[in-house]
């Protein structure tokens, strides 16, 4: 059987003033990486842009597919797109390190969670996925909403993850009580939304190339394709590891260490594979 959710309130992580100011320091460098990053790519930037589009039967429900038309409805400078996810991760840690955030911050690190964290996330990487659909040729206004909104369930159920089970994280050294169990259902449910963008992808892919026999993208775009798959899943490890009470992950804060890092990484990685390989190349 496992546990109900522990009282959202519950002080359970000590956060020490020497901790608090470390964690400052660390925000605000990695907010200037970030900001950093994506002002490089702006400078660097050329026109190159990718289609949004809507698609039009021309008829009644059941009209041949063949008589229908893709109707442009916007194009989104890429140097934009890999820019602005950038841009965001470097605004909520400045946002983190203010006068008016940090108290907060810790306020919440002192109960075993962040929601900055996944406000961040749940704009960040949702114009991540859509990045990558857009990439692979996904370009349906309807389907990008979908996928969108389905990797935005993922983060929440995160979050809630997070808010449900804050009770269970302590800071090193301090055991949890015995016999306390995490809640799973929320990530678990989590796991479920976030593959839908991932199966859109490789569904895609597999009609159009293996099926289809059409031409399919570029090598550059299986190696993006598959380092951000195992970044977004080392999100999913990290938070599996604080809630198995494994190692170092006992400490909470060794949690929210490593997201930052994988933050920065994740965010780096698809932004520069892209930009190298189909910005500077277009």
């Amino acid at each position: 059987m496992t546990a109900h959710p522990i009282e959202l309130h519950t002080r359970s992580v000590t956060v020490t003033d020497r901790t608090a100011g470390r964690l400052r320091l660390f925000n605000l460098v990695m907010g200037v990486l970030h900001l950093a990053s994506g002002s490089a790519m702006v400078a660097l930037s050329n026109d190159f842009s990718l289609p949004i589009s809507t698609f039009a039967l021309n008829g009644p429900p059941g009209t041949p597919l063949s008589q229908g038309v893709t109707n442009a409805v916007v194009d989104i400078p890429l140097a934009a797109g890999t820019s602005s996810f950038l841009f965001l991760s470097a605004f909520f840690h400045f946002l983190i390190a203010s006068p008016w955030g940090f108290g907060r911050y810790v306020g919440e690190l002192s109960r075993g969670r962040n929601r900055f964290r996944w406000v961040e996330y749940s704009l960040s990487s949702t114009l991540m996925i859509l990045l990558i659909c857009l990439v692979f040729g996904i370009t349906d206004l309807a389907a990008l909403i979908g996928l969108g909104i389905a990797n935005v369930a993922m983060i929440l159920f995160g979050w809630l993850m997070e808010m449900g089970n804050n009770g269970l994280m302590h800071t090193r050294g301090e055991a949890p009580e015995r016999g306390e169990r995490a809640w799973w259902a929320p990530f678990w449910f989590g796991c479920v939304a976030g593959i839908g963008p991932w199966l859109a992808v490789i569904g895609y892919l597999i009609v159009n190339v293996a099926i289809e026999g059409g031409e399919g993208p570029p090598g550059f775009v299986y190696g993006i394709l598959i380092t951000i798959f195992l970044f977004f899943n080392s999100f999913a490890i990290n938070q599996w590891l604080q809630y198995r009470q494994i190692g170092r992950w006992r400490d909470y804060l060794t949690g929210e260490r490593t997201y930052i890092v994988l933050s920065l990484i994740a965010k780096s990685a698809l932004a520069w594979q892209i930009f190298a390989n189909v910005l500077i190349d277009a």
